[in-house]
């Protein structure tokens, strides 16, 4: 049972470490889905803001009117009391003690509508501050992505074509020895062909002045004016 056990558990490790390494992937990707849905959340909270608004504009009317319903009846209740119509009076009375209840509930409602506006406008605004650093810090962390990989691939090149140079290198020395190889060789057969051969014969008896020796133009005149 022990046993099992640990391997459940080296199981859900591998899953989060699995889990851990796809997030990692698309760190960048998701941190833009969350501002992005926060965006959607924020521009839905504004069009709430919206509708509590309307509503507080309603009950303000709402309360206008009642206020004005209000001043209105007490006026006939005055010009009843004048015509000494106290029945009708009290009638109009009781009208406008229902009035004035109803004006106290419009404005609890009001007061409500009012410190919802105040509180959903208080943090609509901190929501998109917050929103508006976020975008800020996207731009920066991709600039910065966008960075690193570059670097990363010059890097990259950098040490590929370093091996490609060596490589190069190592093969031009290859070429440069096998030439110099083959110039020692052939100068090697010139020199052998010189030691061997007549010619090298001929040389040395010029140079010791024995043999053939070269007749110039200024000998052959002398020897016809000799003649002469």
């Amino acid at each position: 049972m022990g046993i099992l056990n640990k391997i459940i558990t080296a199981i859900r490790g591998g899953a989060r470490e699995a889990g851990e390494a796809i997030v990692d992937a698309n760190s960048i990707r998701i941190f833009e889905q969350e501002i992005h849905d926060a965006q959607n959340n924020l521009q839905q909270a504004k069009q709430n803001l919206t509708t509590v608004m309307a509503q507080e504009i309603q009950a303000s009317r709402k309360i206008e009117s009642l206020e004005q319903n209000i001043t209105t009846n007490k006026d006939y209740a005055t010009q009843a009391l004048t015509k000494n119509d106290e029945s009708l009076a009290l009638e109009v009375a009781e009208k406008i003690a229902l009035l004035q209840q109803e004006l106290s509930q419009q404005q609890q409602i009001q007061q409500s509508y009012n410190a919802h506006v105040a509180k959903l406008k208080g943090l609509i605004k901190k929501t998109a501050n917050s929103l508006a650093d976020m975008q800020r810090q996207l731009i920066m962390v991709k600039t910065t992505d966008s960075v690193q990989k570059a670097a990363s691939a010059i890097t990259e090149n950098s040490a590929s074509s370093g091996s490609k140079l060596l490589s190069a290198k190592e093969s031009l020395d290859r070429i440069q020895k096998r030439q110099q190889l083959l110039d020692d060789k052939l100068q090697a057969g010139s020199m052998l062909d010189g030691d061997m051969g007549q010619t090298s014969l001929d040389d040395k008896l010029k140079a010791a002045g024995i043999g053939q020796t070269t007749t110039s133009a200024q000998d052959v005149l002398a020897q016809i004016k000799a003649a002469q």
